[in-house]
């Protein structure tokens, strides 16, 4: 599997790998590990609701101890740090997703995707799947990220939500 796959097969059903929201923050970490709480729930304790816990580039938002969001934040021209259980040898991959391939890819796996008004202003462009309801953000690249397209737009976020 590549990064790619991983972000389209999310764009597609909503899940990470095994991750779901609503599952169990409990059930996560026996997948995951311990994860790194966000130092608001370290200072405030474990109830605190609408914070993420971490696992390198993964994070998982936490309300009443279930998961209510999923978030795999990238930087362009570096390698991509998420749980191997999510995908294997990740720091070998390449963090770079350019939006162009992204789209393409979803056409090719049949997922409808809209732009994402809301989230789409200035040099930043957005793209909402349907009907899994995930947002995937692109970005320019930053002047210390090594890419081959200076014009280009990369994915630097995708995430999913539930009320």
């Amino acid at each position: 599997m590549t990064l790619l796959n991983l972000v389209v097969e999310f764009g597609l059903t909503g899940q990470v790998g095994p991750l779901h929201c609503g599952m169990p923050l409990d059930q996560a970490e026996e997948i995951l590990g311990p994860g790194r709480p966000h130092p608001a729930i370290v200072m405030k304790g474990h109830d605190l609701d609408g914070y993420p816990y971490s696992w390198g580039s993964l994070d998982l938002v936490v309300t009443q101890q279930s998961v209510s969001g999923i978030w795999i934040r990238l930087r362009a021209g570096s390698n991509a740090h998420l749980p191997s259980i999510v995908l294997p040898d990740s720091h070998s991959h390449s963090a770079t997703v350019r939006r162009e391939a992204f789209v393409s890819a979803l056409e090719v796996s049949g997922c409808a995707h809209e732009v994402e008004q809301s989230l789409t202003f200035g040099t930043q462009f957005s793209i909402r799947t349907q009907p899994a309801d995930v947002c995937a953000v692109f970005f320019p690249s930053r002047k210390d990220e090594h890419v081959t397209d200076r014009e280009g737009l990369y994915l630097g976020v995708i995430h999913k939500h539930i009320a």
